[in-house]
């Protein structure tokens, strides 16, 4: 065991819950630290956190952020956030940094991006590797949530790496989705998956900086062009309608506005129920993904399948067996093995 897995794991159960509802932020640090990891040891001693904690968890507002590449995701984030503070809120900041396939290290650096938002008390940024998840989010993204919520934030703001098919994702874990996207860009609407609209709660154009008149026309035609595209498509929500906006989040115009259109979305979904059934959703399909992960972790390590592996990759390998009839014989073996 390394010295950095010994230290974290000599707190008790009872230490990290009592840091965590002080508002600690090494405690947060390390328990987010802990549920990341891997290892047997840590895992269960996460899980025990997160079940202890389960009671504190649940009172956030969760938001998805999302947009292309370039858009400015970082700068409209910590002009959110400032928002929200001065608006009395505590936000936690779930910064997303895509993992290189090379080394496994973090490509990104979204804390030295947002300078002014990690160093304020009433906030916490942590940027957090997707370890190759698809989704755009880490692994852990749902128990990061649960534990800065644990510690009193009570807006938890969640970037993805970027727009895509696989963005999708971060829906599964969060109560409102805010998708940006740039003018001027090529076709708007090809710029943007029809997924990814289906499922925004809200379109924001950046960059519509008033002082600079073609970059707000553009903003403005762009917004006009993604409405239409939300005014064709039908509502998830019988309660809620997509709307398309603009803003410049460098010079925090058009954010407060987005704000009071959350908070709307908000006050809706608590008053309809639709927040609550949401989430329901959500912990219903986090756990069946829990299953299926455990279970092919399972089949992997599995002695009877190991055993038969080499042969069967070696016979799909030279086109002796197709893949299917490899894994029925795989998974024949794991749960004949299961059943001795």
């Amino acid at each position: 065991m390394s010295e950095q897995s010994g230290r974290r794991s000599s707190l008790s159960i009872d230490q990290y819950a009592e840091g965590l509802t002080d508002a600690n932020r090494t405690i947060l640090a390390r328990a987010i630290t802990l549920i990341e990891s891997s290892r047997p040891d840590d895992r269960q001693l996460a899980n025990a956190l997160l079940d202890h904690v389960l009671p504190l968890t649940g009172n956030s507002l969760r938001i998805g952020i999302s947009g292309v590449p370039g858009v400015g995701k970082s700068t409209f984030i910590e002009a959110f956030g400032m928002q929200l503070i001065e608006a009395g809120h505590k936000v936690a900041v779930l910064a997303v940094d895509p993992t290189s396939t090379r080394t496994g290290g973090s490509i990104l650096g979204d804390k030295t991006r947002m300078q002014q938002l990690s160093r304020h008390p009433s906030a916490y940024v942590r940027p957090s590797p997707t370890g190759g998840e698809l989704g755009g989010v880490a692994r852990t993204s749902r128990e990061t949530i649960l534990l800065c919520e644990a510690a009193g934030f009570d807006i938890v703001l969640v970037e993805t790496v970027g727009v895509g098919q696989s963005e999708v994702t971060v829906d599964s874990m969060v109560d409102f989705f805010l998708v940006l996207m740039l003018a001027g860009a090529g076709d708007e609407l090809q710029g943007i998956k029809k997924g990814i609209i289906e499922i925004a709660d809200l379109l924001v154009v950046n960059k519509a900086d008033s002082a600079d008149p073609d970059k707000l026309l553009a903003a403005r035609q762009a917004v006009s062009q993604y409405q239409r595209a939300l005014d064709i498509i039908a509502p998830r929500s019988p309660h809620w309608s997509a709307t398309a906006m603009s803003c410049s989040a460098l010079h925090s115009e058009g954010i407060e506005e987005i704000q009071k259109i959350i908070e709307q979305f908000r006050a809706s979904a608590k008053q309809s129920g639709e927040m609550e059934q949401r989430r329901q959703t959500q912990r219903r399909q986090w756990l069946w993904t829990q299953v299926e992960e455990r279970l092919l972790t399972d089949l992997r390590l599995n002695e009877q399948v190991q055993s038969q592996l080499s042969q069967c990759q070696s016979a799909v390998d030279t086109g002796k067996m197709t893949p299917s009839v490899a894994a029925d014989e795989l998974i024949a073996a794991y749960l004949g093995s299961e059943n001795r």
